[in-house]
């Protein structure tokens, strides 16, 4: 083992794994293979979005009946594979990236920006991937239009009773499930359908631009947030902007986990001057989806010290959710409970829960993998918090271990990536959630692992409509990828974050430790604490860890 070791050690110490325009074109590679794919038009990983019209509207295709007289759509035989060569190429070409960075790589800032922002773009622009929540989004919104209500009228009880231009292009399996998003959520999915008419196409597009233009933002206040800091600036660009893993899974697939987190990444800007401004962001975001609440525990710990500080950002917090919930939607705050017990092929779960369940009925199994799923949280989020280091956001006042910035992003790592990691059910899209915040820190061995989770989701979830594949590729193919390989990586990862934990740390929560923990960390800072000066420098050479 220990010459396996060695010899991958030396592997990455060759000098083309540092090579900082290598990596940048592998990235392109990745995106192109992404939009060239989506643009031969509908196929078994291409999503069916009906007919253009007279619309010169995005996505942009090549009609399906041009396609038909040169041979498309391609055979799954090769789509698929090609897929999988564009992610996985992505993910080397982000690690090597990356890795020039650290090495003293520094490309203009600029040019990077205006590379990412046009590749999100031309992938927003071609048809969607893989997945058919997007077609989801439409239904959900022209059931608004119709004036009915999302959250307890399907798709399918409308168009099983007539014909309708929109929801007839909807796909299974979620067809007779209601809406579990917020109300900001909703509203957006009614803009789309205003705006798109009675053409699923237009309504598509609208849906991919509220799904691009949000990530875009996220990119942006990443890179203000790191100052001038170019190093900073560089990483917050590839773990956002130029992320293959990202734009991948959340632009291709036109998902709104950029839309549900912009509001609390726009809220960081605030988080050092007003929390109380902060509040009204994190609260915009919960009225998009529920997860988000990891940012605002996030916030709460930031500013743990002051409880006038705590006062003032539930307040700005409550005021909308309580408009949004409380006078639009109240049935939409219990509409999120709908998806627990859920278990997601390509997870650390099934596993167990295919285990337990040789020996007590599945709904019991099932309900035992939850329970572990959330021990687990608390337990990876602890060792995570012994391990991530403290490195002030750039701008800091206070030594990083004060500073309500750093604080925050620190903690939405931790709680973030530990609810990923521990989750029964988890998709490639939502590491959104923990790459943003991750861009702030200091490189550590936990960017290696988000790159390997997300790669492997990513490659997983190829296959992930259940519309045109074959027998063979279903239940053959995609099976070994996504129920082993997939899940094996998985366990990985949650076992590299104990090794992590453990080689570095060593130490258990005792009662002593935690009594003695919890007193020191609500003691109130020393008076002169203001004027001491930040004491991290950001030294960009490779970490040891």
């Amino acid at each position: 083992m220990s010459t396996i070791v060695e010899r991958l050690r030396r592997f990455g110490e060759r000098p083309w794994t540092r090579n900082g325009p290598l990596g940048l074109k592998l990235i392109v590679v990745s995106c192109l293979t992404t939009i060239l794919v989506a643009f031969l038009g509908p196929s078994t990983v291409a999503l069916n979005v009906g007919p253009a019209g007279a619309s010169l509207l995005p996505p942009w295709f090549i009609p399906v009946a041009w396609g038909r007289a040169i041979g498309l759509p391609l055979s799954e035989w090769v789509v698929v594979p090609a897929l999988w060569a564009g992610i996985i190429v992505g993910a080397v070409g982000l690690v090597i990236g990356h890795r020039a960075v650290l090495d003293g790589w520094r490309p203009r800032l600029r040019r990077l920006v205006g590379l990412g922002v046009g590749l999100n773009l031309a992938t927003a622009f071609t048809l969607p991937l893989t997945s058919a929540d997007v077609l989801m989004y439409a239904a959900y919104g022209r059931i608004q239009r119709q004036g009915l209500d999302p959250y307890s009228v399907t798709p399918a009880e409308i168009f099983r009773q007539s014909f309708d231009p929109v929801l007839v292009w909807t796909e299974r399996p979620w067809q007779d499930t209601p809406s579990v998003y917020g109300p900001i959520a909703s509203a957006s999915q009614w803009l789309a359908n205003m705006l798109g008419g009675e053409s699923m196409h237009d309504v598509v597009f609208w849906l991919q631009m509220m799904s691009v233009l949000p990530f875009i933002v996220v990119g942006l206040v990443m890179i203000k947030l790191a100052r001038d800091d170019a190093a900073l600036q560089l990483r917050a660009t590839l773990f956002v902007l130029l992320n293959p893993l990202l734009i991948w899974s959340v632009v291709a697939g036109a998902h709104n986990e950029a839309l549900t987190l912009v509001f609390a990444i726009v809220g960081l800007l605030f988080v050092r001057r007003s929390p109380f401004i902060t509040g009204i962001f994190i609260g915009l975001a919960g009225a998009v989806k529920v997860s988000l609440v990891f940012y605002g525990v996030a916030m709460v710990w930031g500013y743990r010290r002051d409880w006038r500080k705590v006062v003032a950002l539930c307040a700005g917090a409550v005021i909308p959710l309580a408009l949004l919930y409380g006078l639009f939607a109240p049935q939409a705050l219990f509409a999120a409970s709908r998806n627990t017990g859920y278990i997601s092929a390509g997870s650390w779960a099934p596993w167990l829960s295919s285990a337990l369940a040789w020996v007590m009925p599945d709904a019991v199994a099932r309900s035992i993998t939850g329970y572990v799923g959330v021990i687990g949280l608390v337990v990876i989020g602890w060792m995570l918090s012994r391990v991530l280091p403290w490195t002030a956001v750039p701008g800091a006042e206070l030594p990083a271990e004060r500073d309500p910035l750093t604080i925050t992003v620190r903690t939405a790592v931790i709680l973030c990536t530990a609810w990923l990691v521990t989750s029964p059910y988890t998709l490639s899209w939502y590491d959104l959630i923990a790459w943003a915040p991750l861009a702030l820190l200091f490189p550590t061995r936990l960017d290696r692992l988000m790159v390997l989770r997300g790669a492997a989701l990513s490659v997983a979830y190829v296959t992930g409509r259940t519309v045109g594949f074959s027998t063979l590729m279903v239940d053959g193919v995609a099976f070994v990828v996504r129920d082993v390989l997939c899940s094996a990586i998985q366990w990985y990862v949650l076992i590299a974050l104990v090794h992590w934990f453990w080689t570095t740390s060593r130490e258990w929560p005792t009662i002593a430790f935690v009594r003695d923990g919890a007193v020191r960390l609500f003691q109130s800072p020393p008076p002169d604490a203001g004027q001491q000066p930040a004491p991290v420098v950001r030294d960009w050479r490779r970490p040891p860890g």
